[in-house]
């Protein structure tokens, strides 16, 4: 299950991860076109809107299917004003900060205590979770975005104490610290034509797909705790 796979990376993993005998799950507002997904992989659709996020979370639990393997949690919003000269946060409004936590940790934990049942309920000898964190989210980031930053903090202590409640259940849990990324161009686009396109300061969502194909084929006696990605050319790293 992915959730936010209509569009972006959610949808380049929906479509990059997908394979014959597969059944893809995605969670979004809306059902994207045009997927691309190989012949034999199956796909199902579940309608959420995370700025409701008891609503959201209690369809999500109702329409999923009572066992899950893997469990994709790109979710993530951010100010409206973020990564822009025009951003201040004394100018962000309580309304548009109270969202932003709803959606990228209300919402994420709410998720988490519907679905695991569902994860570890599985005949996979390893179920897993991905947690689409953010560079943003590491000490001495260099970012200023406050409500932004502080959820995708959030994420790394929401990983780490997931750990610690399902060690015994073998569930993998990974942050994956993702730096920029170029989502104007899909998997249909070339990789080296998306890297070029991103200028050394853009990731080709192509990267994050191939990374977690290597994670979702890691044997059962092993896991990656965080991985981060930034850009060649991020100064902050």
């Amino acid at each position: 299950m992915i959730i936010g796979a209509s569009r972006g990376l959610g949808r380049a993993l929906f479509e990059g991860l997908a394979e014959p005998g597969n059944t893809m799950i995605g969670v979004s507002r809306s059902l994207p076109r045009d997927l691309k997904l190989p012949r034999g992989a199956y796909q199902q659709w579940i309608y959420a809107d995370f700025s409701s996020p008891r609503t959201a979370v209690q369809h999500i639990e109702a329409e999923s299917p009572d066992t899950l393997d893997t469990l994709i949690c790109n979710i993530g919003i951010w100010e409206k004003t973020a990564f822009s000269d025009n951003y201040a946060f004394l100018q962000q409004t309580d309304d548009e900060t109270i969202s932003l936590v709803d959606v990228n940790i209300t919402s994420i934990l709410l998720l988490l205590k519907r679905l695991i049942p569902k994860l570890l309920s599985s005949n996979s000898a390893k179920p897993q979770i991905l947690l689409t964190g953010s560079t943003s989210g590491l000490r001495q980031s260099g970012r200023p975005e406050m409500a932004f930053g502080a959820s995708k903090t959030a994420l790394n202590g929401i990983a780490d104490a997931l750990r610690e409640n399902f060690r015994e259940e073998q569930l993998a849990v990974t942050s994956l610290q993702l730096g920029y990324l170029n989502t104007d161009d899909d998997l249909s686009v070339p990789r080296d034509t998306a890297a070029h396109n991103g200028n050394g300061e853009l990731i080709p969502v192509h990267d994050v797909v191939n990374l977690v194909k290597t994670l979702l084929t890691l044997s059962e006696a092993s896991f990656v705790r965080e991985l981060v990605l930034p850009a060649i050319k991020d100064p902050r790293f």
